[in-house]
């Protein structure tokens, strides 16, 4: 039976002309720093990083959480409206969406998703969120009155969901932005009555979404949602959060490794005894990537180790400490290293797999670091797994690869 309120629902967009939609598009907020968003952005005055990073058109001393910044950005996404270089869609629309990275191909929908059901956990998380996060994200909704950062979802295998989006692949895309780090992004819009109604009767009888990236967008979203509800506001835009949805089986989760100060005190032969009470260790004469559950590679004094773990230390039946980054945790970073909290601990920092082995070579090579660990990569269904279960991941568990685009379709609230 479908549930009585819809799982998404189509929007009146506000994108780029097609013409202008390269000079727009612009990396997720959350991936660059100020100082790498300003660099970016100089030269470029249509950038979307105008708006979602709006303290880049400030002095840089100026808090970035200050109320200056959110106006600005308000400031800048009107700019763009009254010039003509976004324009929004006259009827509610879905939105195809394609990522191209490499050989890597994944197609899904940009739709509106129910708060209600992220309120439910009908749309699942996995991570915590931080309050001071969510706080700017929801400034920044509310100074914008619009959400511009989507939020990336899963939803589980549908041969339906997928013949759907396809066939809107098929005509003229309405922007078409390969970016600076050669990611190919095009959308096309989905605005006839009928094939709008198919796609939503196909989602609404789904029974679940997950959250991959973008809890605090989605968390800043219920909050506008309830606040607006408290001030009596009849629903409306904002009971729904942006959000590009692709098929579970598509998308692609990069290892998140692990690099560590030093040895907590130990030698590096007394080190690589005690990992060796816990993992069979062999020495490798070339970078070690992890080709399966269980394994991790470990780089330590100029020398790649290949660990695998001893079956007895896993937990099977908890799909969170079974996870190799957990498993990492619980039998070395803790115990040999004495790290336990991986949020606050400064001995700890993480390295994002687009950035190759020879990162984690280079950090331990030039002192910076004593050791790396290569990770396998988490796999969706360990990420389902968890959040089916109401758990959440550790810390720095995935690494999402291709990111989408900010600013190339934005969701307005009434």
């Amino acid at each position: 039976m479908s549930p009585t309120r819809p799982l998404i629902r189509p929007f009146t967009g506000l994108r780029p002309r097609s013409e202008d939609a390269a000079a727009v598009a612009a990396p997720p907020y959350d991936v660059l720093s100020s100082e790498e968003a300003r660099e970016l952005a100089t030269g470029k005055p249509l950038s979307f990083l105008h708006i979602s990073k709006a303290e880049i058109d400030l002095p840089p001393e100026l808090d970035h959480y200050a109320p200056e910044v959110y106006a600005k950005s308000a400031e800048n996404l009107q700019r763009l409206i009254d010039s003509g270089v976004l324009l929004r869609d006259a009827s509610p629309c879905f939105y195809a969406y394609r990522l191209v990275m490499g050989e890597h191909v994944q197609t899904g929908l940009v739709a509106a998703a129910s708060v209600a059901d992220y309120d439910s956990n009908r749309i699942r998380k996995h991570e915590f969120t931080r309050p001071d996060k969510e706080d700017d994200r929801v400034r920044q909704i509310e100074a914008l009155n619009a959400q511009t950062g989507p939020v990336l979802l899963a939803h589980p295998d549908s041969t339906e969901a997928e013949r759907l989006i396809a066939l809107a692949t098929e005509n003229a895309p309405v922007a078409d932005v390969t970016a600076h780090d050669g990611i190919r992004h095009t959308i096309w819009k989905i605005d006839d009555t009928d094939s709008v109604a198919r796609i939503s009767a196909v989602f609404d009888v789904m029974p679940n979404l997950y959250i991959a990236d973008g809890h605090h967008r989605s968390a800043a979203a219920s909050r506008v949602a309830a606040a607006r509800r408290g001030k009596g506001n009849a629903p409306g835009s904002a009971e729904f959060f942006l959000s590009v949805i692709f098929p579970a089986r598509q998308m692609r989760i990069m290892d998140y490794n692990r690099v560590v100060r030093d040895l907590n005190g130990l030698s590096v032969e007394t080190f690589v005894a005690a990992v060796g009470q816990r993992y069979a260790v062999t020495p490798s004469s070339s970078a070690v990537k992890p080709e399966k559950t269980g394994v991790c590679g470990m780089y330590l004094a100029g020398q790649w180790y290949r660990l695998s773990i001893s079956p007895e230390f896993v937990p099977q039946e908890n799909p969170v400490r079974r996870l190799d980054v957990s498993v990492l945790s619980e039998q070395i970073l803790g115990p040999l290293l004495g790290i336990t909290d991986l949020r606050r601990d400064k001995r700890i920092d993480f390295i994002g797999g687009i950035r190759g082995l020879t990162e984690l070579e280079r950090r331990v090579n030039n002192g910076e670091m004593a050791v790396a660990f290569a990770m396998h990569p988490t796999q969706m269904a360990e990420l389902m797994s968890v959040a089916d279960a109401g758990e959440v991941m550790p810390p720095k568990s995935t690494w999402f690869e291709p990111k989408l685009a900010d600013g190339l379709v934005s969701h307005v609230l009434d």
